[in-house]
């Protein structure tokens, strides 16, 4: 089982080594891919030395699995090259997600439609992933109608470039900037590019994501996306609106029956979900659960996770393991 990780030197890259060799992954062979200016360098997986190699030599190696997360241009270009050698690829950038002939997965919700067939995979947007983790169960129950998200987002799911901005604004000084504004003491309502209808990239990725993981178009989305000055991970205010009616202690037994699913949820004792708490962790964790009185079968809820964790690196993993398991590499 050869297993290439492209983007392995950036930030997801590095967080996806760790998940395989955490989940003792069955691999045989890791080979590690990322631009030219790191071909030939070492890095050490498993207490073993792998050298670094570029796309072209990856490619000829023929691995059963290549994950990739090297950005969309990358991967439009060379996911098709390794899927024609017989590749399966699990892509971690938006370039096939809304393609209709690409699965979205998130394993726990949806991983029984891939088949051998499937040569490229897309792994979901990060904050669509905790989303839909905490939603699914209880859209299966009560019938979801419309969601209405808010996300404050770890400056990590920008990149390398973020966290060094976020660090030179806390030393005082100057540097490259990943942001138009300065992140430090600061929200910007700005994730990913503005499109022609006002919206951000990443708030119209949670829209047409959700309709496409669940299966169901008459899931309305409507999202806010905001970026914090956090590392931890990505939180969410989520209001949902039901069909039907539901039972809260129900939703919280539903909640913590689903896999992935950690509820955090005691007032009494400011019991809640934290990205400081959830940074490192794989769980999906859910709390502040409670009844929006101002309408009918509507439920306020907080959810966080780790976005280079289940939010990129593990589901990604977690993908990859349901295919072997299922022989369908």
């Amino acid at each position: 089982m050869k297993v290439a990780v492209v983007g392995a030197t950036g930030m997801v890259g590095s967080v996806m080594l760790k998940v395989l060799e955490e989940r003792n992954f069955p691999l045989t062979e890791l080979i590690p891919v990322a631009s030219e200016r790191s071909v030939g360098k070492k890095i050490v997986f498993a207490n073993k030395e792998y050298e670094i190699v570029g796309l072209e030599k990856a490619v000829s190696m023929k691995p059963e699995i290549a994950i990739f997360s090297a950005g969309g241009d990358t991967s439009l270009e060379w996911a098709p090259r390794f899927a024609e050698v017989g590749t399966t690829v699990i892509d971690n950038s938006s370039a096939w997600r809304m393609n209709p002939e690409n699965k979205l997965v998130i394993p726990e919700i949806n991983a029984n439609l891939l088949s051998k067939t499937d040569k490229i995979i897309a792994n979901p947007n990060c904050s669509t992933i905790q989303l839909l983790m905490a939603l699914k169960p209880l859209h299966d129950k009560y019938s979801i109608k419309r969601v209405v998200v808010s996300t404050y987002q770890s400056i990590t799911g920008t990149g390398v470039k973020a966290v060094q901005q976020l660090e030179n604004e806390y030393a005082g000084e100057s540097g490259e900037m990943a942001y138009p504004y300065p992140i430090h003491r600061n929200a910007l309502p700005h994730c990913d590019v503005f499109q022609d209808n006002g919206y951000t990239k990443e708030e119209m990725k949670l829209s047409n994501e959700t309709k496409k993981i669940l299966g169901d178009d008459s899931v309305n989305v409507t999202a806010t996306a905001i970026r914090i000055p956090v590392v931890g991970g990505h939180s969410e205010s989520v209001n949902i609106e039901f069909n039907k009616e539901f039972d809260e202690g129900e939703v919280r037994k539903l909640l913590s029956d689903f896999p992935g699913i950690t509820v955090q949820d005691n007032p009494a004792v400011n019991t809640y979900p934290m990205p400081i708490y959830a940074e490192g962790k794989d769980d999906v964790f859910v709390g502040r659960i409670r009844r929006d009185y101002s309408q009918p079968n509507t439920l306020n809820m907080w959810i966080v996770a780790d976005n280079l964790r289940k939010g990129a690196a593990t589901n990604a993993v977690q993908i990859a393991e349901y295919l072997i398991e299922n022989k369908l590499v």
